[in-house]
């Protein structure tokens, strides 16, 4: 990681640089790589890992919506908690469809071979004989005290506030790969020459460039639809072309025949791709 960051600083002259992280993707000793190396960062932590002293210290906070919480985890090193009514909302929401699907599925108290799925490493799991099980509802009680929280771990100086907006920003990284994953179909494909993998992935890179262009420009228009609405829409109006042989000259007229056409008129005016 710490070279790819290096040559990256350096093509583009960066003097202020922070890494922006998942905690997914960061751990202890990537960290004081990043340390050791002089880079700023800010990572997600997973808050019900820590300590008991700090785990204790975050429990005992007074919960108020977007309200921030500094703890000094070491010299230099500063754990930021924030606090949010809608991140509360969605923890208690997500949790509630993991217990239905739970209640449902284990409603009889026995786990049998039909429960047990074959995926990842649970193809190796054999089933001798049926086995007891039950909810643990003091578990779940408990895990509603972590609801709406969430830790981030910076060397920075900038303000809590300001660590919990960059944190926020990785959502367009996130949504960047699902467009690509869905929106896109992006697959590999089987190349083995050099210059065929370079084209590959610069198809790829341009088609996902297109599409957040046209998304930025959609809510630049304040038109209020997504990217594939209007793809579904424009793929439904027609435009004639009539050739008049006496001038010589071709005539273009695009046909928007419905309200729904109307909507992204715009887009077929020359001044909407100008900035």
């Amino acid at each position: 990681m710490i070279p790819v960051i290096d040559e990256f600083v350096r093509k583009f002259s960066l003097n202020d640089f922070v890494v922006v992280a998942d905690s997914g993707l960061i751990n202890a000793t990537n960290i004081l790589l990043l340390e050791q190396a002089g880079y700023k960062y800010i990572i997600g932590n997973r808050i019900k890992n820590e300590s008991d002293a700090v785990k204790g210290w975050i429990l005992a906070q007074e919960k108020a919506d977007k309200q921030f919480w500094e703890y000094s985890r070491q010299p230099g090193q500063r754990l930021i908690l924030s606090y949010t009514d809608k991140r509360a909302r969605k923890d208690a929401c997500n949790r509630r469809k993991g217990i239905a699907r739970l209640e449902k599925s284990y409603k009889s108290g026995v786990v049998n071979k039909e429960n047990i799925n074959k995926r990842g490493y649970n193809k190796f799991l054999e089933l001798a004989q049926d086995v007891g099980i039950s909810i643990n509802y003091d578990k779940i009680k408990d895990d509603e005290r972590w609801d709406g929280l969430k830790g981030y771990v910076t060397n920075t100086d900038l303000p809590a506030s300001s660590v919990y907006e960059q944190y926020q920003g990785l959502w367009q990284v996130e949504q960047s790969f699902r467009i690509a994953k869905s929106t896109l179909e992006i697959r590999p494909v089987f190349l083995f020459n050099e210059k065929r993998i370079e084209a590959h992935i610069c198809i790829c890179f341009v088609a996902l460039k297109v599409h957040r262009e046209i998304e930025r420009r959609l809510q630049k228009s304040g038109i209020k639809l997504s990217v594939d609405k209007v793809i579904k829409i424009a793929k439904t109006i027609t435009t004639v072309k009539i050739y008049l042989p006496d001038i010589d000259e071709y005539v273009t007229k695009t046909l928007l025949l419905t309200p729904k056409h109307r909507t992204i008129e715009r887009l077929f005016n020359d001044d909407f791709w100008i900035d």
